[in-house]
Parts: C-alpha cells; sequence; structure tokens
C-alpha cells in the first residue's frame, strides 16, 4: 500500500510539473512584463523578495527628459537690470572733454589762443552756426584781431557796421562792438539769420554779408551774379552746410 500511495504522489508531481511548464511556454511576452507578485509581501515572503516585488510593480523611469521639462523644473534667475546710457555726471564729464577737445583742436588749426578759440566756438554753437564756419568767417573778416577795425567802420572778430548790429541790440555802443563775445554773439546771430531768410544758401547769404543785401539784391534783379569771390574764400575746402540743428 505505500509503494501505492508512493507512486501516486509522484504521478501527481511529474503531472504538476508539466501542467507548469505549458503555462509558461504559451504565456505572451506582454504578460511577462507584468508584475506576478502582489505589492504587499504575503506572510511568508521576506523582505527582499518583497522589496523586488514593489520594484517590479512601480512604472519604468525615463533616464532623460525632454528640455522643455528641464526648464520648466528650473528656477530661473533674471538678469540684473542695467541703467540705460551713462550716469549723468559722467555723460556731463564726456561731453566736457570732447568740447574742450574741438577746442584745442580749432586753437591749433588756426594758430590762435585756447581762450579766444573757447570764445568762437561757443558763440557759434549758441547762434546755431557750425564752429568751421565761424572761424573760417572771423579769419576771413579780421584775421582774429579783436579790435580790428576797417576803412568803412566795420569792428571787431566779425567786422559788424553799428547800424547792423543796433538791429539786433538797439543799445550797443561802438566800444561794446570790440569786445569778443558781444561782437561774436551778434555777429553770428546776423550770419545765421541770412542762412535762414535765404533757405540755406550759404553762399548768398555770405554775400549777403559781405555786400549788404541791397548791392546784392541790386545785381539779381539786373541778372548779374553778386559773387565777388569773399563767398569762394569763406567756403574753400568746406563741405558744411553752415547751420546746426
Amino acid at each position: 500500500m505505500h509503494r501505492r500511495h508512493a507512486k501516486r504522489r509522484l504521478t501527481n508531481v511529474f503531472v504538476a510539473a508539466a501542467v507548469v511548464f505549458t503555462l509558461a511556454v504559451m504565456v505572451t511576452p506582454e504578460a511577462s512584463t507584468r508584475a506576478v507578485v502582489p505589492a504587499t509581501p504575503s506572510p511568508g515572503m521576506t523582505p527582499t523578495v518583497a522589496a523586488a516585488s514593489n520594484a517590479a510593480s512601480l512604472p519604468i523611469q525615463p533616464l532623460w527628459r525632454p528640455a522643455g521639462a528641464v526648464l520648466k523644473r528650473s528656477k530661473v534667475v533674471a538678469a540684473p537690470t542695467l541703467p540705460f546710457g551713462l550716469d549723468p555726471k559722467e555723460r556731463e564729464r564726456r561731453e566736457s572733454l570732447s568740447r574742450w577737445h574741438r577746442i584745442y583742436t580749432y586753437s591749433s588749426k588756426y594758430r590762435i589762443k585756447p581762450e579766444l578759440s573757447r570764445r568762437i566756438y561757443d558763440a557759434a554753437t549758441t547762434a546755431g552756426i557750425e564752429p568751421e564756419l565761424g572761424f573760417r568767417l572771423v579769419r576771413v573778416e579780421s584775421v582774429f584781431d579783436t579790435r580790428a577795425v576797417s576803412s568803412a567802420g566795420a569792428l571787431g572778430l566779425t567786422q559788424l557796421m553799428l547800424g547792423t548790429a543796433r538791429e539786433y541790440e538797439p543799445n550797443v555802443t561802438r566800444e561794446q562792438l570790440l569786445d569778443p563775445d558781444v561782437n561774436l554773439r551778434i555777429g553770428f546771430k546776423y550770419l545765421r539769420g541770412l542762412i535762414r531768410d535765404y533757405k540755406g544758401d550759404l553762399k548768398l547769404a555770405l554775400l549777403v554779408y559781405n555786400r549788404g543785401p541791397v548791392a546784392v539784391q541790386r545785381s539779381l534783379s539786373m541778372g548779374m551774379s553778386p559773387a565777388n569771390g569773399y563767398e569762394s574764400i569763406v567756403t574753400k575746402g568746406y563741405r558744411g552746410r553752415g547751420y546746426l540743428e
């Protein structure tokens, strides 16, 4: 009887093994990737097996992430805001240095003292005249002699007639016109007005400055050119328009 029972048990073991093998062969690839071990360990499972079963039940994490996802997670640090332009004091300092550089350049070019160069430069820019034109006018009119007086009675650096000067400053005196600052202020204001009156025609404005409006208008009305060479001497090699915006 014992042999019969032992033979029956052995047969059952072989049958069970065959069933397990058949099921293992017939299982699909998708099913093989699923966890067959419960997430919670059974009383008989060891901690190592339980941890392995939990790890197998978790979704697979990708080894890389799209760049957008990384950027969304990263903390964006704003760039420091820089002030636009220079500091007002630094800008003023640079403008002053640039101004004095031009003044000394004209001083060297026309071989005059820096102080006289400063007076001419500042008077020209204040009146809206390009400094280069201002220096050229003074050179031709008076050769930079602040006390120059012509045979016709023209005075100072810009050789103004007293009557013409009083159209701009009625109370100005003859002696005052020999002051460099007064003379340059009125002379350049007169020239700027002529350039404006003659629609930017610099040469015609210079001819009126030199000959007077009556003589120039008479020549034009007679169909003659009012040119006498003065305008060519002043503007020789000059490419500017004569005035500042």
